[in-house]
């Protein structure tokens, strides 16, 4: 009782200038950028549709008129159990005029049986198999030599999809001429499952797809998610496909945006995932994605942060805020810390208790609000609720750690080439050419 009491005193001696300086990094970085930044992106996203119905319903006619083909590929290893609900899926799609092309990446399961079996019933149109695995880039790359379609859709085997799911992500195309890639909108179909998997899908809920929306509407979208993304077949022949080794999905996105198009995001094309369900699968699923922003951000394509042949201002902010808000204040959250230790000592127990209720609240906050903008939930706003509080360690501790850990080893030892993920030679490959 004491504590508490010690708290609210605490709270209520806190005068405007000494909580900016107490609490400068939720408020000048997290409050800012992911609360009022996220909220006028998400307004003018609103008011863009309404302004722009009539050019949204020409794009619907022009594309039911075209009727293009559409070239569904789908590259893994080892996926035959997720094989056949993924093709039932896809067949109960609104939109009929497609090809499915699956590729087998040297798998040792039952995927190439089930696979011939598909494609002598007609339930596929091709199937194709590297005999020895050469990575999820290349057996995509071997997919997309035999495509036919004028766009291009890229698939997860162990995903699901709304029934207008393709008719959605392919409309942007007709939208915006210079529209070159198109990310679909990724949930989390096991959240029932574990703790962790009900985290992952508060974060995808609150923070993930939100945050899509809004960078897509400020022309900065970063990631088309390989899990659902939907290509033009030109440019990905201009960019001549996906590099080898891990990242391919931020990867490719930045290459379509250097060829000078534009990168979309569309929430109502809706894709439901199983997320890892132990932290341990998913620390290593994360390890993995972060260690890609070092690798491709600051290396492959660190020309971008430049004033060089073909700058573009909106690349620029697009990295820049990508690199700002995941890597230095990754780090800076650190000395963040250390500067409440060292200057606010008698006060860690109160700052570290408030900081809990900022951020608690700001979830909550983000439920409620944030609501209001979706047009599709995998749940209800009501069963996230009781876990909004555990977020601020979610995020605040264990994927900051992890992320640390992560952009240490790739920074310092490169970490990225010898993860398991890719096959040793495609990354012996990828280190010689500097992919």
């Amino acid at each position: 009782m004491d504590t508490i009491g010690e708290f609210i005193s605490y709270l209520q001696a806190l005068g405007p200038s000494k909580f900016l300086r107490v609490f400068w990094f939720f408020v000048i970085f997290e409050f800012f950028r992911y609360f009022l930044l996220d909220l006028v992106g998400l307004i003018l996203h609103r008011v863009s549709i309404w302004t722009n119905r009539k050019r949204w319903k020409r794009a619907r006619e022009e594309f039911k008129k075209e009727n293009p083909l559409v070239s569904i590929i789908v590259p893994g290893k080892n996926e035959g159990k997720h094989i056949f609900k993924l093709v039932k899926s896809l067949s109960e799609q609104t939109y009929r005029n497609y090809e499915l092309i699956i590729i087998d990446d040297g798998s040792d399961d039952n995927t190439p049986i089930i696979c011939k079996s598909l494609l002598k019933n007609g339930l596929i149109d091709q199937f194709y198999r590297n005999e020895e695995r050469g990575g999820k880039a290349s057996a995509a790359n071997l997919g997309l030599r035999f495509t036919k379609g004028k766009y291009i859709i890229h698939l997860d085997a162990d995903c699901s999809y709304d029934n207008d799911a393709v008719e959605k992500i392919i409309l942007p195309f007709y939208y915006d001429k210079d529209i070159g890639g198109v990310g679909g909108n990724v949930m989390v179909r096991n959240y029932k499952e574990s703790l962790v998997t009900t985290l992952q899908a508060v974060e995808y809920f609150n923070s993930v797809g939100i945050g899509r929306i809004v960078t897509s509407q400020f022309g900065i979208y970063r990631i088309i998610s390989g899990a659902f993304g939907a290509f033009r077949a030109d440019v990905m022949d201009k960019i001549q496909g996906w590099d080898i080794g891990p990242g391919l999905d931020g990867d490719i996105t930045v290459k379509i945006r250097k060829s000078g198009y534009k990168i979309h995001f569309a929430p109502e094309a809706v894709c439901l995932t199983s997320a890892p369900n132990t932290f341990k699968k998913l620390a290593k699923q994360r390890y993995r994605w972060d260690k890609s922003l070092i690798r491709f951000r600051l290396r492959k394509h660190k020309d971008i942060l430049f004033p060089t042949q073909g700058f573009s201002i909106i690349n620029f902010i697009s990295f820049f805020e990508n690199i700002l808000y995941n890597l230095v204040l990754n780090f800076m959250w650190y000395f963040y810390f250390i500067d409440l230790i060292f200057n606010f000592p008698n006060l860690i127990l109160h700052v570290i208790l408030t900081n809990l209720f900022l951020y608690t609240s700001m979830g909550y906050i983000k439920l409620l609000i944030f609501g209001l903008f979706r047009k599709r939930t995998n749940a209800p706003n009501y069963y996230f609720i009781p876990y909004i509080p555990l977020m601020v360690l979610y995020f605040g501790y264990f994927l900051r750690f992890v992320r640390t850990r992560a952009y240490f080893m790739e920074l310092f030892f490169k970490a990225s080439y010898n993860d398991p993920w890719n096959p040793l030679k495609t990354s012996i490959h990828a280190k010689e050419k500097g992919l």
